[in-house]
């Protein structure tokens, strides 16, 4: 590997190396599954990297937040390092909001050097969402223009079609889409331009109407050859539902749900068997999951386990020895 980051000596033995795991189970064609974790508000890491290993071997890579709802966290590519120097495979994600291009490209050069190879590119929560609303937003680049900038460090230029005279970058580069949008032809658009601007995959925002998804599905993606991992969000209770219903654009929980939740004995398992449903129906129409568990990312393994969903580890390499 041409990366100066420390790999455990396990993951050097492995055919596929650390950093190429999701890319290379996307190209086969597997069933990608990926979950979220924070980075730490503060200088320890403990708790990030303890998740971290809760998923390494059920999950193909862990997405590492980068500022998420504009709420200052660790930097998303010192988490991601932090979890592949424990071998479990990161997709950092990178937010325009809070850097220029300069920044943004020298960050995604170090990260490269570092061993980090898959990058979520996103614009950004608005400032004003989060815990530090006076910060300026900067925005000198939003998503899809991201994605052509990442296409040109791997092509071996920088935003100017200046060479990198030390060498190209290969990252591995995802973009979000909510097939939920409202605008039907807005969100096919918006699909379509980050295909283009060079999107190698997709996440979805949370997933609660799954025709939806299967019309978004016929209708947009296909033909385009790019995995689409729907989102699945843990709810832990109804008054969690109802806050995510107020506080989270685009967010509709249906009532049914809510009222599931209000009802049960225990609503936090009873949040785990809804998200096993919705990994079973996100099975029939896409190419993969992305699981959000706020806070209780201790439970990803058993949604797994109950959506029937078997253990990642091994199944690249088996799925390669088929071809």
């Amino acid at each position: 590997m041409d990366s100066y980051a420390r790999i455990p000596e396990e993951d050097c033995l492995t055919s596929t190396p650390l950093g190429y795991r999701l890319r290379t189970a996307a190209q086969a064609g597997q069933f990608l599954v990926t979950a979220e974790v924070m980075p730490p508000k503060g200088g320890n890491p403990e708790h990030m990297l303890a998740m971290g290993q809760l998923l390494k071997g059920r999950v193909h890579a862990v997405n590492i937040t980068d500022g998420s709802r504009a709420v200052m966290r660790m930097s998303s590519w010192a988490a991601a390092l932090l979890l592949q120097q424990q071998g479990v495979e990161a997709v950092c994600q990178v937010a325009c909001r809070d850097r220029n291009r300069i920044a943004l490209q020298a960050d995604l050069m170090g990260a490269y050097a570092l061993g980090v190879r898959n990058i979520l590119a996103l614009t950004g929560d608005p400032v004003k969402a989060g815990d530090h609303p006076e910060a300026r937003g900067v925005f000198d680049l939003e998503s899809v223009r991201l994605l052509k900038l990442l296409a040109k460090l791997n092509y071996g230029v920088d935003s100017n079609d200046k060479p990198l005279t030390d060498g190209a970058l290969d990252l591995f580069a995802g973009a979000a889409i909510d097939p939920q949008a409202s605008s039907w032809s807005g969100l096919q658009r918006r699909f379509e331009a980050k295909v283009k601007a060079g999107a190698q995959f997709f996440q979805s925002q949370m997933i609660t109407d799954f025709d939806r998804l299967a019309k978004f599905m016929d209708q947009v993606a296909s033909g385009y050859n790019r995995p689409v991992l729907a989102g699945i969000f843990l709810l832990k209770s109804a008054k969690n539902a109802n806050f995510i219903n107020r506080n989270v654009p685009g967010a509709h929980i249906p009532q049914a749900t809510i009222d599931r939740l209000a009802a049960a004995a225990d609503p936090l398992q009873e949040g785990v068997q809804i998200a096993a449903e919705q990994v079973q129906a996100a099975r029939q129409v896409c190419q993969g999951i992305h699981l959000m568990a706020v806070r209780r990312e201790d439970l990803i393994p058993q949604i797994l386990e109950q959506g029937g969903v078997a253990p990642v580890e091994g199944a690249i390499e088996a799925a390669l020895a088929q071809e």
